[in-house]
This record gives C-alpha cells, sequence and structure tokens, in this order.
C-alpha cells in the first residue's frame, strides 16, 4: 500500500470495500485479490502482502469471508483461497450503498474544480 498522507488515509477507509467486492464473484487467492483489486481500479489502489493479509484476517475474524486451503492449478504449493459469507455478501451492499452515498455527497465538490 502506497500509504502517504491523505492517499493512505482514503485507502484504510476502502480497503475492506475493495477486498469484499474482489470476492464477489468467486473466491481468489491473495496474490489474485492484489491483482484484480489493481486491474479494476486502474492501478489507483495498489497495495502489497503487508496490507492485504491483516485485512482479510480480520474480515476472516468477522466472518465476512471464509478460507480454505486448494492445491495449487500449476502445480505449486497449495494456495489459501478467500470467499464471501452470507455475512460478507450483505456486508458488501451495505458498504456498495455506503461508498455510492459517499460519491454523491462529494459530486458537488468534485465537479467545480
Amino acid at each position: 500500500m502506497q500509504s502517504n498522507g491523505v492517499e493512505g488515509n482514503l485507502l484504510r477507509g476502502t480497503l475492506d470495500f475493495l477486498l469484499l467486492a474482489s470476492l464477489e464473484h468467486g473466491p481468489l487467492y491473495g496474490l489474485r485479490i492484489i491483482q484484480d483489486v489493481q486491474n479494476r481500479t486502474g492501478g489507483h489502489f495498489n497495495f502489497k502482502e503487508g496490507t492485504l493479509y491483516p485485512a482479510l484476517h480480520r474480515l476472516e475474524k468477522r466472518g465476512l469471508i471464509h478460507a480454505e486451503i486448494r492445491p495449487s492449478d500449476v502445480g505449486g504449493p497449495p494456495r489459501k483461497y478467500y470467499h464471501l459469507t452470507d455475512t460478507g455478501l450483505t456486508e458488501l451492499e451495505r458498504q456498495r450503498d455506503a461508498q455510492r452515498a459517499h460519491a454523491q455527497a462529494l459530486r458537488p465538490y468534485l465537479e467545480f474544480a
């Protein structure tokens, strides 16, 4: 994560939402989650494993995601895949609504730059 000043604060406030949304369409392992977020945000959000795994563990502890070990599809060591729980899907929808409301509230300020 590039956490400098305002951008770091924005990522911290958005990280859980990004991770939950990344898992919305199916289970992913750590590197794929990072790649998904980078790809879907055009590289705007770029974080490292040192940011990712504590956040994933926090979400798992809250019951929003579940992890399972699966064999690697490329012959390497097994990988830990994360997927949304029903509670996680409900939380994603709640956070999505909150993010939309936040963006809508900021719109007048962003349009008059």
